[in-house]
């Protein structure tokens, strides 16, 4: 399983993640993305999903959203 998080120390509200991934992230009320609640974990075998992560890690200018293997 990996886990999906925002750096929110990093993250300046450049919105890419929201728009190429609506269905893992949202913008909250200051324009700064985060996760969906319920989406932080991707479990093994959702190639998709883990695919459609790694396009947002991919894309952030500011690289602030971190995939990272469940310990």
């Amino acid at each position: 399983m990996s886990r999906i998080r925002v750096d929110r120390d990093l993250c300046q509200g450049h919105a890419r993640c929201a728009a190429l991934v609506p269905e893992l992230f949202d913008l909250d009320g200051d324009g700064y993305s985060v996760v969906l609640p319920g989406r932080e974990a991707i479990p093994e075998g959702e190639e998709e999903t883990l695919d459609r992560a790694l396009l947002a890690v991919e894309n952030c200018p500011e690289q602030a959203i971190l995939l990272e293997p469940d310990a």
